[in-house]
């Protein structure tokens, strides 16, 4: 079972930044290749799920790692509190409708795995239907692997001090004002059941997925990380392009 005490935020030996960032410049490259392959060969979706405390850099993330990509080939979806609409539907439903067809890489900045956290730290759900939606969350995701897709989970793990820092920044940097929430103070006060929920999720959703714990307190670092296991990840699926233009049914 994962210990987010235990986790490290930052490299766990000495790294160059220099060289680190050298390396992600490759990295992305590379991205732009495969995500070629991915689309042209038409078996095959990538699902990205990037979740974290406030402030931990999922923006950001998305914003460097994959600024190389074809913004043809790839959709980004944020999740925020759900609207009285869709709270009228199934707590997927709203997920459902932005799963990557084949082809295609898309992201989720936080995901279905806020509709366990949130109810879990705030207590506005009974231990047994969040026990269900467990359930419902790893059927969920076996469907999709069912027809193509392919999920990789990261956590983007900053420490407190890195994120009171983020917060702050938000307050004087007029450049991030605008990304300033009230909410990001009070939530930060949820630190440690916020942290016990996420090692229950790691633990029990979909064991066949496993997360990638992100050392995220350096956002150069934390860029390293992502590209590389993404690129590990696409590399393994062995793809290859169609000998004709015609694009798989």
């Amino acid at each position: 079972m994962i210990n987010l005490e235990k986790e490290p935020t930052e490299p766990k030996q000495e790294v160059d930044r220099k060289i680190i960032e050298e390396k992600t410049n490759i990295l992305k490259l590379e991205l732009f290749d495969l995500q070629n392959v991915l689309f042209a060969e038409n078996k095959r979706s990538l699902l990205i799920v990037l979740q974290g405390m406030d402030a931990a850099g999922k923006d950001g993330t998305i914003r460097h790692v994959f600024s190389s990509m074809n913004p043809m080939g790839i959709k980004v979806k944020a999740f925020k509190v759900p609207t009285a609409e869709e709270r009228s539907y199934d707590f997927l439903r709203r997920v459902h409708l932005h799963t990557p067809a084949r082809g295609m890489i898309q992201i989720f900045n936080r995901s279905h795995y806020e509709e366990i956290l949130m109810p879990s730290v705030h207590k506005t759900l009974d231990k047994d239907k969040i026990a269900k939606r467990y359930d419902i969350i790893n059927s969920f995701e076996e469907n999709l692997k069912e027809n193509g897709a392919i999920i990789v989970k990261f956590f983007l793990h900053i420490s407190k001090k890195e994120q009171t820092k983020r917060i702050k920044e938000r307050l004087t940097d007029p450049r991030k004002k605008w990304k300033y929430d009230p909410a990001d103070k009070r939530e930060a006060m949820y630190w440690d059941d916020f942290m016990r929920e996420y090692e229950k999720i790691f633990e029990r959703c979909s064991p066949a997925i496993p997360w990638t714990v992100v050392p995220a307190d350096h956002k150069w670092y934390r860029n390293f990380i992502i590209a590389d296991q993404l690129v590990r990840t696409l590399k393994g699926l062995k793809m290859k392009y169609p000998e004709s233009s015609d694009r798989q049914e």
